[in-house]
């Protein structure tokens, strides 16, 4: 994947990093993925990540210019969040297992209306939770507003949108908990922080809560938290 880095334009040491971080095959997908997953989540985390690489070469030919990859937006940056998530669907009977992922993420392109305002476009995965006998997950597309106040070179920050969401839950029969598959829009909402170092570069920990639908039970609330690293164009 990391051909793509480098076509057209020249990036700097620590853009080719940054690239290189989010087209790596250390992501944490390899700490939760089933073979029958494996290849397609493989596909859509090398889409995203080669979109986010794209956007950093375009953005270094734009330096100066407040190239954002959303329209009507500027100052913009991609980002890509690691952590752990927090299932609230219930597990059957106390002999089967109720843990919750080893790790989840997020990756992510955003720009700002104005100093306080902008929007977020990710993709995320909650990671597999082993339950009831079986594995639940959530993944999909999400789309948040941004509310942020900058002091100096931290800056606190808010969201609140959706996420099309794909949810999966497999269980034994004896757990009493339903299986299936539901596609569904589901609300979310989040909180953090950052700390800027550096003129392009940033760490965020994060907050999130999705009410994501899953089969045969209605929503559930699932909430990651997450450490990142954001680079600004």
């Amino acid at each position: 994947h990391g051909a793509a880095c480098g076509k057209a334009i020249a990036l700097s040491h620590r853009e080719r990093a940054s690239c290189a971080l989010l087209l790596s095959h250390q992501t944490p997908e390899r700490y939760f993925m089933t073979p029958s997953s494996s290849s397609r989540l493989r596909w859509r985390m090398a889409i995203v990540a080669a979109l986010c690489c794209s956007a950093m070469a375009h953005a270094q030919s734009q330096r100066g210019s407040g190239y954002s990859v959303l329209p009507y937006t500027q100052q913009g940056y991609v980002g890509l969040n690691i952590g752990a998530s927090d299932f609230s669907n219930r597990c059957g009977p106390s002999l089967f297992d109720c843990d919750n992922p080893d790790a989840a993420f997020h990756i992510y392109t955003g720009g700002l209306f104005n100093q306080w305002l902008g929007i977020e476009l990710g993709y995320l995965h909650t990671g597999n939770a082993d339950r009831a006998g079986g594995r639940t997950k959530a993944e999909g597309v999400n789309v948040s507003l941004l509310a942020r106040a900058p002091i100096g070179p931290v800056n606190v920050f808010a969201k609140a949108g959706t996420t099309y969401a794909r949810t999966v839950v497999s269980a034994d029969a004896l757990s009493g908990v339903p299986s299936g598959r539901v596609r569904a829009w589901a609300p979310s909402i989040g909180v953090g922080a950052g700390y800027d170092f550096g003129s392009n570069s940033s760490v965020v920990l994060e907050w999130n809560r999705s009410n994501y639908k899953f089969a045969g039970v209605g929503r559930e609330a699932v909430k990651t938290t997450s450490l990142g690293y954001v680079y600004r164009f």
